[in-house]
């Protein structure tokens, strides 16, 4: 795989990673239709290295994966602009993760599930007074018809960029 071009922001901290990519909300999922890319984002958990996502079961997204679950998957967050006296080097301050490998569906119904309550756990803690049942899994279908489906990202290579906030250097457009 590619390496990182600017190495003194490459992060290499697995508990840092770990933890930005399961308190981190979006990611995008980078797919290949054979010569036409294809990104979406999607909601997911981070959970044993790898990426967990859902929707449903039919569609472009699952018919580009039935062709060639090879994809890529990227998380970044902006934490602001990092302000310099030279306007060329005004910089972002981020962390951003970059993923490649392969997707499968999960087909075992309390694997999902457990994928599913993650989600929830993650999104909405708290909101629901009782685990999500296997049966609403079972039977769900969306006002198209269709089922939910739940995909498993496997990561064959990781890597992190990072550019830390700079104190006393923060864009704060309030207080211009």
């Amino acid at each position: 795989m590619f390496s990182i071009r600017l190495k003194d922001r490459e992060c290499k901290d697995r508990h840092k990673i770990e933890q930005f990519l399961k308190g981190a909300q979006t990611g995008f999922l980078g797919l290949s239709d054979e010569y036409k890319p294809y990104v979406i984002p999607l909601n997911y958990v981070w959970l044993d290295g790898a990426f967990y996502f859902h929707g449903a079961g039919s569609g472009r997204k699952v018919s580009i994966i039935e062709r060639n679950n090879e994809a890529c998957f990227t998380v970044s967050e902006h934490y602001g602009t990092i302000t310099d006296p030279v306007p060329a080097k005004t910089d972002s301050a981020y962390m951003s993760v970059m993923v490649f490998g392969q997707i499968e569906a999960i087909t075992d119904l309390d694997e999902a599930v457990l994928i599913m309550q993650s989600m929830l756990d993650k999104y909405v803690p708290g909101y629901y007074d009782k685990p999500l049942p296997k049966a609403h899994l079972d039977k769900y279908r969306s006002s198209l018809g269709s089922a939910t489906a739940v995909y498993k990202l496997s990561c064959t290579s990781l890597t992190a960029k990072e550019n830390e906030q700079v104190p006393g250097s923060m864009y704060d457009k309030i207080h211009l």
